[in-house]
């Protein structure tokens, strides 16, 4: 086991690492954020960082289906989803600053040295990566004059990709003192159907590549079907050098949002406290137990709620959306029941004929997407949505695409279109924003970010937001062109809310439908357990009427 030396400066900030070992997936994120949570509750100013270790600058160019959704920050940064898990538990909004990966820290290495920063030196892993890392987790600390912060690294233990940033880790620790860092690894305990027994050897293997680089972990966080036996806890706690009430079970459960509470019965806090020194780890729960047992605990039966798609294949490719319905669900009482489904099953003329297939729903949800694949299938089911009175709820691209349907289907212009998906269309009521033609980079050129709206007086977006003004996030290059707004709104669909002094539509509804409501930007991004964004309240609240 490693020796620290004694360190008495318990009023500096401190530093909790989250590492993960034995296989990706397990769950880092939703424990960093639960450990976060409870710090918070005790009345400690705390935020997170996630580390990813990727090459890519950030998450902004990368399939949803092979890295999971992109998570947009209020300021306009394109991250790891497990920020929007930050920002769900912790009600805080994050920076760009908040994600770190190699892109990031080695684009800038080089710039420096570009610059003549590092002039007759020969730049280097160490000191001059894990320097930049080291940097600006301080900076966030110093920044937001943090208590605490939690910072993940992605990725699993003996990644090649990882090494510069554990190493990093380690030297936090020498330089800022025992008492002001804690390592918390996350692993595995399996069980196998031919034995039935819980599996130490995978976290056991884990914790001796984690020494080899230096860290002795002080806590143990191990996922787990059900709770850790005792024996099981028992071998763990030898053979890793873990006290053993510093061995956390985190079993499943029936919401991400009970895990703080599954980490305090265990003791998290009072293991925290032990090695750096708390002031206080008695944690004032306020609503969150309430939060917590209305996210699992339904009055109602299930909504039954078709998420339409690109990206199904991977549900991680619209966390944010499932969770927003969630927390709409769990304000009416009533659990959601979603299916993922394909929209490209429903683009040709057989696919029409398959449209009564969502009659068994009670709503239509439409996230965001890009690309002509599959969007014949949105625009379809858009207009079935509106034809058979479905609730529908449209964002970003199920916004656009429901414009288009109604446009060609009521407007009766067949060739209605994106330009996105059609260049050449006779009618672009979607079209590319002018500003992005001067664009000629693809990562971090949409609009993005948090952008002021004005909603309409006397329109349903107005009732259901209750404000003239709202701020929201966004993703998107395409817009809707206003030549055709006068066209839409004689027949029905109505602009409700815009921004950049009225240059861009923001919301359409139409007035006459159950509900049938579109928004421009990613309101999935605002919403918190306990209180939902308002449109997927209001969706979710019209749905509950369908029969």
């Amino acid at each position: 086991m490693q020796l620290r030396k004694t360190d008495t400066r318990s009023d500096r900030p401190k530093y909790i690492f989250v590492t993960g070992g034995v296989m990706s997936g397990l769950g880092k994120g939703v424990i960093s954020a639960s450990t976060a949570k409870l710090l918070q509750l005790t009345g400690l100013k705390v935020s997170c960082v996630k580390i990813d270790p990727y090459v890519n600058y950030d998450a902004g160019t990368m399939n949803p289906v092979a890295h999971g959704e992109v998570f947009v920050t209020k300021d306009g940064g394109e991250c790891d989803m497990d920020l929007g898990n930050y920002e769900r538990f912790l009600d805080v909004a994050l920076t760009r600053e908040h994600n770190i990966t190699t892109g990031r820290v080695y684009l800038e290495v080089i710039q420096l040295e570009r610059n003549g920063k590092y002039l007759g030196q020969c730049v280097q892993i160490i000191p001059h990566i894990t320097d930049n890392i080291k940097d600006r987790v301080r900076k966030i600390v110093q920044d937001e004059k943090l208590d605490v912060v939690v910072v993940e690294c992605g990725g699993t233990v003996g990644d090649i990709e990882s090494q510069p940033f554990l190493e990093a880790f380690r030297q936090i620790e020498l330089e800022e003192g025992g008492l002001n860092t804690l390592y918390i690894h996350v692993t595995l305990a399996p069980v196998l159907d031919v034995v039935g027994e819980q599996k130490t050897k995978p976290t056991q293997h884990s914790v001796q590549e984690l020494r080899r680089i230096g860290i002795q972990p002080d806590i143990l966080a191990v996922r787990c079907k059900k709770p850790l036996a005792a024996e099981t806890r028992r071998k763990i706690s030898l053979f890793a050098s873990v006290n053993e009430r510093s061995v956390i079970s985190c079993y499943d459960v029936a919401s991400i949002y009970q895990v703080p509470e599954i980490l305090e019965e265990q003791g998290m806090l009072s293991a925290i406290s032990e090695k750096i020194g708390l002031r206080s780890n008695k944690p004032r729960w306020s609503k969150w137990k309430q939060i917590s047992k209305s996210s699992y605990n339904f009055d109602s039966v299930g909504l039954k709620i078709a998420a339409i798609g690109k990206y199904v294949s991977l549900p991680d490719s619209y966390v944010s959306v499932y969770h927003a319905l969630w927390h709409a669900g769990a304000q009416i009482g009533s659990k959601i029941d979603v299916t993922w489904i394909d929209s490209e099953k429903f683009e040709n003329s057989s696919g029409k004929l398959k449209l009564r297939y969502f009659d068994r729903f009670n709503g239509i949800i439409a996230p965001g997407g890009f690309g002509k694949r599959g969007s014949e299938g949105i625009i379809n089911i858009a207009n079935y949505a509106r034809i058979k009175k479905i609730p529908y709820l449209g964002i970003c691209f199920g916004f656009q695409l429901a414009i288009v349907a109604f446009v060609r289907n009521v407007c009766m212009l067949e060739d209605a279109n994106s330009t996105e998906l059609d260049p050449d269309t006779e009618h672009p009521v979607v079209k590319y924003m002018p500003e992005q033609n001067k664009k000629k980079e693809m990562g971090g050129s949409m609009r993005l970010g948090e952008h002021e709206i004005e909603i309409i007086e006397g329109s349903n977006a107005r009732r259901l937001y209750g404000s003239r003004i709202i701020y929201r996030r966004h993703r998107h290059r395409f817009e809707f062109n206003q030549d055709y707004r006068q066209k839409i709104e004689d027949l029905g669909m109505i602009p409700s809310a815009h921004s950049d002094r009225g240059l861009r539509t923001e919301t359409v509804e139409i007035p006459k439908h159950p509900f049938y409501f579109g928004v421009q930007y990613h309101s999935e991004f605002h919403s918190r357990p306990g209180r939902p964004e308002e449109s997927f309240g209001a969706f979710v609240k019209a749905a509950s009427f369908r029969s």
